[in-house]
């Protein structure tokens, strides 16, 4: 610890242990399968989704163990974080930002309790609609081909081991 963090009292950033999921969930997100294959736009509000899409499933697999108190709302806060640098760096005036970023959380919310209820039913239909309603997509997207990878990626979450999953190792 250095001597000015010593001297004031600083804490490390009770987020600093999530930085390598969040990376790796960002990853995720970028993989040219989602974007080439399934027709999410390559634009910054698909690139959202992607992203959206991601973090529920991750949000999802934490919430799936309540009794190991995984820390998905520090996950959040990171998510808003990057969210906020994301406005700031296209160009969104600091009197916006704060409430682009309330309704980006507001989205993501929905979009968590939309892939819940989804991914309980049997079929691709509820996702396939949850996918239509809530993504960018271009105009030869593959609805089916992403709620796909979205059940892959959400298999994946559930085999990996809650130390794996907060260090961001996730396979694919």
């Amino acid at each position: 610890m250095s001597f000015l963090a010593r001297l004031f009292g600083a804490r490390p950033d009770p987020r600093g242990a999530l930085r390598p999921l969040w990376h790796r969930l960002v990853e995720l997100a970028r993989e040219p399968q989602w974007y080439t294959h399934g027709g999410i736009a390559d634009t910054m509000p698909g690139r959202f989704d992607a992203v959206a899409l991601v973090m529920a499933l991750v949000m999802l697999r934490m919430d799936a163990r309540p009794d190991l108190k995984l820390p998905s709302a520090r996950l959040t806060e990171l998510f808003v974080e990057d969210m906020d640098g994301q406005m700031r760096q296209s160009g969104v005036g600091d009197l916006v930002v704060g409430k682009r970023v309330a309704k980006l959380m507001s989205a993501l919310g929905g979009r968590i309790e939309a892939l819940r209820a989804a991914l309980a039913q049997a079929d691709d239909a509820a996702l396939i609609a949850a996918i239509e309603r809530n993504v960018t997509l271009t105009e030869t997207a593959k609805p089916a081909a992403i709620a796909a990878e979205l059940r892959v990626l959400a298999s994946t979450l559930a085999d990996t081991s809650d130390a794996d999953l907060l260090a961001g190792r996730i396979a694919r």
